[in-house]
């Protein structure tokens, strides 16, 4: 026997479907397979975890298929980018559900948030491993500082060789804080053997995958020549350092606007900002990061004034073209409280150089 199906609509305009003199919602007469993909595309286009949460809350059906794992895979970062304020057992369950769905950017985020968070060291290095094995660029990077400091060990726990491998994976898929990470590595000899103008190459790479970047969202930056400016700071304009001179063959490249932190750094800021860490440990100073320390002086310090410590080159590139330029005076003297260690992280062209 065929049912018939005749639409109408409802008294409130809401489409309704009759099915054998039955009246019902018109969404309960779609496949599933229909409704997944529809959530699969909300999911991956939203803007903020409400635009998700609005449609899963808005019948019991949507809420059931919205966390199908094919629906999961897809969701957008900033679908599950939670604020801190807002973290809570539901939410991690959330981001859980995510990640075990085979979702790379979840995986990333959560696994950025248990181990520098939660402290979970061993779990949320094999979630951001799981990414990493998916060409995830972010997570290759996040991989490499954590090896180039030893994060969640001991300072014999560095492995600089690791390092640099992930670096150069992350700079093979055009990561830009890993391509700058890579040249200065390679100039250095940190990590591997020291070859200057190889290094200088990545350099001006990262530094004009930059620009290209910015310039390709934002237009008008054309319209002012600052971008392509470069003026030392009056104490760095003698020795070594001449001005002025192209930005996009200096270490730290142009000055364009600071690209939008990722959700897993803006979790990680807002995270630490009311909260006091254990004596002794430091947040990196770039305001885009909020990488802790995980043991006393892990991140290297700028050795021009000593106030300010990264736990990277990008980092630092960054914080100098946004703030620490205009801030960095030469201190008469200031007392290393580190270990003594040398991390090779000169800097010369620019005149700033970061010591452990």
């Amino acid at each position: 026997m065929i049912h018939t199906r005749k639409r109408s609509k409802s008294l409130s305009g809401t489409p309704v479907a009759t099915v054998s003199g039955r009246q019902c919602d018109f969404l309960d007469t779609l496949p599933d397979d229909i409704v997944l993909f529809i959530l699969a595309k909300v999911g991956s286009t939203a803007t903020c975890p409400a635009d998700f949460i609005s449609v899963l809350s808005t019948c019991k059906r949507l809420n059931e298929l919205g966390v199908h794992s094919l629906v999961l895979s897809k969701a957008s970062p900033k679908a599950f980018a939670v604020k801190s304020k807002n973290w809570s057992e539901s939410s991690h369950r959330f981001l859980k559900q995510c990640s075990d769905a085979g979702n790379v950017e979840a995986c990333y985020t959560l696994g950025m948030i248990r181990f520098y968070c939660l402290q979970n060291r061993g779990s949320g290095a094999s979630l951001m491993a799981k990414a990493a094995i998916n060409s995830h660029a972010p997570a290759l990077y996040s991989l490499a500082v954590i090896q180039f400091n030893g994060s969640g060990g001991s300072k014999n726990d560095k492995d600089l060789r690791a390092g640099v491998a992930l670096c150069a994976r992350a700079a093979f898929l055009g990561h830009i804080d890993a391509l700058r990470e890579l040249g200065h590595c390679l100039q250095d000899g940190y990590g591997v053997r020291q070859n200057i103008p190889e290094g200088r190459r990545f350099l001006v790479q990262a530094n004009a995958r930059e620009l290209a970047t910015v310039l390709s969202t934002t237009p008008s930056a054309l319209i002012s020549g600052n971008w392509l400016t470069w003026n030392p700071l009056p104490h760095l304009r003698h020795g070594n350092v001449v001005g002025p001179g192209c930005p996009l063959l200096s270490d730290f490249g142009c000055n364009v606007p600071a690209p939008e932190p990722h959700p897993s750094n803006v979790f990680l800021t807002d995270w630490f900002s009311d909260k006091v860490l254990s004596p002794g440990l430091r947040l990196c100073s770039h305001a885009g990061c909020g990488r802790p320390e995980t043991r006393r002086h892990e991140f290297r310090r700028c050795s021009v004034c000593g106030a300010v410590n990264y736990c990277s080159r990008a980092c630092q590139a960054l914080d100098w073209k946004m703030r620490h330029k205009m801030e960095c005076t030469q201190a008469e003297r200031w007392v290393d409280e580190g270990d003594g260690e040398d991390n090779g992280n000169g800097n010369e062209d620019d005149g700033m150089v970061v010591d452990s």
